[in-house]
């Protein structure tokens, strides 16, 4: 399924295009992290994102993909990904993502964080490690995208960093298969895709300048899961809660730049050991 996928390198130039994209949506998404509140409704952060990206000279990447009407995914505690902003009001101590992309002069960066609305002192226990074990299997999986490597390197950190730190809380995570990582450029999703979990076969080399996007998806109960009415909005079967994480990462010779985090990944690469290596 994944091992005939090619991978397409970019130019430093074109890299740098896709980090002006990038930074637009990190910086929208420290907005969004600085704004949430209880009592606020999903359209709400959905409007100050899109005033946000077109401000900064970008478009939002979702807004009327295949008819999605938001800027923003915004998924609510057992939602997965792609729920649809609206009229939903927040509550404290729900746990919401917030997926959201954007275009500029043609390049696209896409990126999600996982948060407790009211902030993490309203946050149960359980949630609070959900989002914080599902963030720290990203970045394995970034860490893992390498030049030379496969890139199925990168579902395997992720599943091992799920499993070790399930054993530690006492629980099984449960990781979205249905859904995975992938290619990213002039367009939002390319080839290749990059799957959160360990396949069979050797799958697509990492060349040099690879851009990907990076995105596990977790519950704190079975992965199953299906679609509501809505045709967007992705639930878990049993109830149970979910985070999702996103970075667009490139990966290069001489190492990694995360172009939607505000500091290019510069200081968790470092806490990781791993090479942060920004275009001039």
């Amino acid at each position: 399924m994944f091992g005939r996928e090619r991978i397409e390198a970019k130019t430093p130039e074109q890299v740098l295009l896709m980090r002006a994209a990038g930074l637009l949506v990190g910086r929208t998404l420290e907005l969004m992290r600085a704004s949430v509140r209880p009592g606020m409704t999903t359209g709400d952060l959905d409007a100050l994102a899109e005033t946000h990206i077109r401000d900064g000279g970008g478009t939002p990447s979702f807004l009327g993909y295949h008819g999605f009407t938001g800027t923003l995914c915004t998924s609510v505690n057992d939602e997965i990904v792609h729920g649809i902003p609206g009229p939903r009001v927040l509550h404290e101590g729900d746990l919401l993502s917030i997926d959201c992309g954007a275009v500029v002069e043609g390049w696209h960066g896409d990126a999600a964080i996982s948060l407790i609305v009211g902030g993490r002192e309203a946050g149960r226990p359980e949630d609070l490690e959900l989002i914080d074990d599902t963030e720290a299997s990203m970045w394995a999986g970034i860490t893992a995208l390498s030049v030379g490597r496969s890139l199925h390197a990168v579902g395997e950190a992720v599943e091992d960093s799920l499993t070790a730190a399930g054993k530690r809380r006492g629980r099984q995570y449960g990781i979205v298969e249905d859904y995975v990582g992938h290619g990213i450029g002039t367009s939002m999703h390319m080839d290749p895709q990059v799957p959160n979990y360990r396949v069979s076969g050797k799958g697509p080399t990492v060349v040099d300048a690879t851009t990907v996007a990076i995105e596990p998806m977790v519950t704190l109960g079975d992965e199953a899961n299906h679609v509501l009415e809505d045709d967007w909005t992705i639930i878990t079967d049993d109830g149970s809660r979910a985070a999702h994480w996103e970075n667009t990462v490139a990966a290069t010779s001489r190492g990694l730049w995360v172009l939607t985090e505000v500091d290019g990944g510069e200081a968790r690469l470092g806490e990781l050991g791993a090479a942060y290596a920004p275009i001039a």
